[in-house]
Order: structure tokens, then C-alpha cells, then sequence
């Protein structure tokens, strides 16, 4: 009997031992990486819809990725969403340029009002172009955009680098809602930190002197947009620099004669020939929605036929891999970001 119970017990101490190393071989196997989502790291995924650069729509962005163009990237202990398009790829029918960008499913009436936040950092902006195009080196991180009528923007927030130069500019630009014909319409700049859009190079390949209030790659930035009861609210702040606050009526035109035209858009756009007014109600009563992403703003097209929007980039034939690997691309990653309806101003800290 003692002899079968010592047996028993050494049968349970090896099959214990066994167990065990069991457990440290599996402990120290490396652990199979979980997938994130970007909707694992911005919860407001569901009232999107997106456009990536090579095409690609897609409804539900729930647990939904795609690599190269719209996925998690971890940096230290934070999640970022990354949103990177080339310079020539498959875009929206009204637009040359590409774009990985959010588009919001909802619309409102600037009366009715919404809002708009993000916390990002723009990580890289083309490094071919015209240096005398406004356009050149220059990636759009936020909008608003009217859904009637001459489907315009009335906000557009860019961000914008020249290269060899460590500091960029971010500003914002108000584009007219056009009386009559829209060939006349323009855009108006407004400086964040460091220039608007019009300061540009004498030559395609001189640069203006680096500005000294900028915003440089990697550096972060939030910006909100709060629009409420026809009035628009944007907020803009970074850490070591000044925050920038800006109001605009979008229920009344500043724009609605020759006279009120801007000398920053006499001197851009006289080139290419834009001189509309707006109509005295502005966007009054247009639907609207908001963007958010990285929307390209530099593209192949030839400066000679506009020195505005045409950026002259290399595009290689289109080919993205080639693109992402010369630094024909855009790449813009947000860590924070929240949309739902307008509040009033002074209610407008979240």
C-alpha cells in the first residue's frame, strides 16, 4: 500500500513539474500582436464615412483599417490615428487633389450649428512642388463643406511646410459662397502661426525666409470648430505658442461687392482671373458637414494654368508605392477628436 500511494504521489509531483515548465515556455513566447482599430482610438468613427487616396470609400469604420493609408501607429504610450494619401491617386469627383479624410454623415444648416475638434500632429507634407504656387507643400486637416448650391467651403484649416525649412505655417481659409456663376470664386487666408497661404516662393524653387512663430513637423496642435447660431468659432492652441481665436458670419457676406475683396486676394488670385462677390446671405440656410484626415492639397497638375491650386509635384506616374518612398505624400496623425452639434461660446470648453 505505501508503495502505491509513493508511486501516486510522484505520478502528481512529475505532471506538476510538467505543467509548470509548460506555463514558462508559453509565458516567454511572444504574444500575438492585438489588431487595433481606429475606432479603438477615436470612439466617433461611426458618423463617418471615408475616401483613401487610392480610392477606396468605405461606410462603416467600425474595426475597419487599411494599411498605408488609414490605421493605429503607437507612439510612447499613445495611439494615434493615421491618415496618409499620395500626391496623384483616385479622388472625388469635383477635386484634383487626394485625400485619406473623413467625410460626416450628418448635415446642418449654419444656423442649426455644429462642432468640430482634433488634437493632431502633421508628420509630412510633400517635399515637391512650385514654390510660387499657394498651394505647394500644404495639407488640409480640417473642414467645413456646404452639400448645396455651389458646394464651396467655408472653411478649410491647413497646415503648410516648405522644404528645408523646420518650421511650418498653420492658417484657415474662408472661401466665398459665389453670387451667380462660380467661376468667380476665391478664398481669403488667415495666418494661425506663421504665414497664411499667400506668402510664396519669387522662383518655383526659392523659398521665403522660414517664419519664426511656427508650427513644425511632429509638433502638436488642436484646433475647434464650433459653429452656433450662424457664427463660426474657431479656437486653435499649442503648446509654446499663442492661442489664436477667430470669429466668421456665415449667415452674412463681408464679400458681397468689388470693393470688399481682400488685397491678399487681389494679388493671389488676380492671375488666374477670380473676382466674384458673394451673395449677401453667405451659406444662409445650406446644408453643411465636416471633414477631417489628411486632404492633399499639392497634385501634378501644370503652375502655368494656375498659380493658385496647381502645385506642379511629382507624382511618378501615379505609382503610390513610389510616391510614399520619394515623400510624395501627405501624413497627418490625430490622437483626439470629437464632433456633434454647436454650443454656445460661452459654453465652449468641452
Amino acid at each position: 500500500m505505501k508503495i502505491k500511494f509513493l508511486f501516486i504521489i510522484s505520478i502528481l509531483v512529475l505532471a506538476s513539474c510538467k505543467n509548470q515548465e509548460e506555463k514558462i515556455a508559453s509565458d516567454s513566447e511572444p504574444k500575438a500582436q492585438e489588431t487595433k482599430y481606429p475606432s479603438d482610438v477615436i470612439a466617433f468613427m461611426d458618423e463617418w464615412t471615408i475616401l483613401l487616396g487610392d480610392g477606396t470609400r468605405k461606410e462603416d469604420l467600425v474595426n475597419f483599417k487599411k494599411d498605408n493609408f488609414f490605421y493605429v501607429k503607437e507612439d510612447g504610450d499613445i495611439d494615434w490615428v493615421v491618415y496618409k494619401t499620395p500626391n496623384a491617386g483616385i479622388t472625388s469627383k469635383n477635386s484634383s487633389n487626394t485625400r485619406t479624410e473623413l467625410g460626416q454623415k450628418s448635415r446642418w444648416t449654419p444656423e442649426e450649428g455644429g462642432k468640430l475638434t482634433g488634437t493632431l500632429k502633421v508628420q509630412h507634407v510633400s517635399t515637391s512642388g512650385d514654390a510660387r504656387v499657394a498651394a505647394s507643400y500644404s495639407v488640409v486637416v480640417g473642414q467645413i463643406h456646404s452639400d448645396e448650391g455651389h458646394e464651396n467651403e467655408p472653411l478649410k484649416i491647413f497646415y503648410k511646410k516648405f522644404p528645408g525649412h523646420e518650421k511650418g505655417s498653420v492658417f484657415w481659409n474662408y472661401e466665398i459662397n459665389t453670387k451667380g456663376d462660380n467661376s468667380g470664386r476665391w478664398g481669403y487666408s488667415n495666418a494661425v502661426w506663421g504665414y497664411d497661404i499667400s506668402k510664396v516662393g519669387n522662383t518655383p524653387d526659392t523659398f521665403p525666409e522660414e517664419p519664426e512663430d511656427g508650427i513644425a513637423l511632429g509638433e502638436e496642435f488642436r484646433y475647434e470648430v464650433n459653429v452656433y447660431d450662424g457664427i463660426m468659432y474657431l479656437s486653435f492652441t499649442s503648446e509654446g505658442h499663442p492661442t489664436r481665436t477667430f470669429t466668421k458670419n456665415l449667415k452674412k457676406s463681408e464679400y458681397s461687392n468689388k470693393a470688399d475683396m481682400p488685397e491678399q486676394v487681389r494679388i493671389l488670385y488676380g492671375s488666374i482671373g477670380r473676382d466674384g462677390v458673394e451673395r449677401e446671405e453667405a451659406y444662409s440656410g445650406e446644408l453643411q458637414f465636416f471633414k477631417q484626415g489628411a486632404y492633399n492639397q499639392t497634385n501634378g497638375k501644370s503652375p502655368e494654368d494656375n498659380l493658385v491650386w496647381s502645385t506642379g509635384s511629382e507624382i511618378y506616374g501615379g505609382d503610390i508605392a513610389k510616391q510614399y518612398e520619394k515623400g510624395s505624400y501627405a501624413e497627418v496623425w490625430f490622437r483626439e477628436a470629437t464632433v456633434g452639434p454647436g454650443v454656445p461660446p460661452n459654453k465652449n470648453n468641452e
